[in-house]
């Protein structure tokens, strides 16, 4: 075992605080890595907030985890003692069934779905390692942590070209917008329309553009406007209505990233015949679409969930290749649960991502 210590939250209605616990010691085709950095993602708010009424506490999140190898449990070959990794929304998957045969462990069928990296499911695996009862472990603790114990297989390279700190939100944020671009076939050329500015959008903007696309925004925030330009991509108010008139039948592939519930009628339309509207930010129950705008040019309204290990590489050696990657700030652990209110607030342009060095000098509060 592993002494470690993380953030994690004790009920909905908590702050994260320091926890320390154990970790169960990398076993055959398992690594142990010293997390070096964390990204912070919405979803992170979302399961400490019990938000999708599947939390189990305490909960550590976290799942945008960059981290040096410091021990390979027997038979690890794909990573060594001192490799830079990183470590995603997955830990495991149960292997046998269609989707994980085909590569495609996030859609994983088997009785759990696959492990994710927090809050997964219980099972007595040295992967969830919070060691609360004698017969296994409650959950799986996240990268809110000192230490993570993985399979090697579901273990990323973090190419030399991106800075440890700006590939962990590619972990989540990239291989999730990167994913079903793929998947839909976004080319050169393209028209692809990205609802939502945030940490998501942000990525699918720059994604999107290196894919050669001609992208545009939505957002509600008139100042993104400015970042729109930055980026070399228009910027449309989520309020202009004339706009919207003007680009009706216009995208050849939209991605909605808004975090929350929201009404993607008004974007069906600005769809070309036969073209595919993705939803990748909310996984909850939506607002009604309006059959009539999907069934007169055949348009699809789709979702998307996060992207398989195979993407999640492509994406990090896509950035890398050529030189993309989320706007971050770096933040010590004990600011948190200020990072949480801001990215509620929506008073925040960059990805979040935790030094996880900041928690050695934390011991458990009383």
């Amino acid at each position: 075992m592993t002494h470690a210590i993380g953030y994690a939250a004790h009920h909905s209605f908590s702050n994260l605080k320091p926890l320390e616990f154990e970790r169960a010691a990398p076993a055959a085709h398992e690594i142990e890595i010293e997390v070096l950095f964390c990204g912070v993602c919405h979803s992170d708010i979302h399961q400490a907030k019990n938000e999708w009424s599947n939390t189990v506490y305490p909960c550590m999140p976290g799942h945008e985890v960059v981290g040096r190898v410091t021990h390979c449990g027997p038979g690890v070959a794909l990573h060594a003692v001192g490799d830079v990794v990183g470590v995603g929304c997955m830990v495991d998957s149960c292997r046998a069934c269609a989707p994980c045969i085909a590569g495609e462990q996030n859609y994983c069928e088997g009785a759990n779905g696959f492990l994710s990296t927090y809050n997964g499911p219980m099972i007595p695996s040295s992967l969830a390692c919070t060691g609360q009862n004698m017969y296994g472990f409650d959950n799986t603790y996240g990268g809110y942590s000192s230490v993570l114990v993985v399979r090697e297989d579901f273990a990323l390279k973090i190419p030399a070209a991106l800075k440890p700190e700006v590939a962990a939100p590619i972990l989540c944020a990239g291989v999730t917008t990167y994913s079903p671009m793929k998947h839909w076939g976004v080319k050169p050329g393209d028209k692809v329309g990205i609802i939502g500015f945030g940490g998501l959008g942000d990525m699918a903007v720059k994604i999107a553009k290196a894919m050669g696309a001609e992208v545009t925004v939505f957002t509600h925030t008139p100042e993104k406007l400015s970042e729109a330009d930055k980026l070399g991509v228009a910027g449309v108010l989520e309020s202009d209505k004339a706009k919207f008139t003007e680009l009706k039948g216009h995208f050849d592939f939209m991605l909605s990233t808004i975090p929350q519930k929201h009404d993607i009628n008004p974007y069906i339309q600005l769809l070309k015949r036969n073209c595919t509207i993705v939803i990748v930010g909310a996984l909850e129950m939506m607002e009604r679409v309006n059959n009539a705008q999907v069934a007169f040019s055949r348009r699809s309204v789709a979702g998307s969930l996060i992207g398989s290990i195979a993407d999640t590489q492509e994406v990090l050696d896509f950035c890398a290749k050529h030189g993309i990657g989320p706007d971050i700030q770096i933040i010590p652990i004990e600011d948190i649960n200020k990072a949480y209110k801001q990215v509620i607030d929506e008073d925040v342009r960059f990805r979040f991502v935790i030094d996880m060095a900041s928690l050695k000098a934390h011991t458990t509060e009383a």
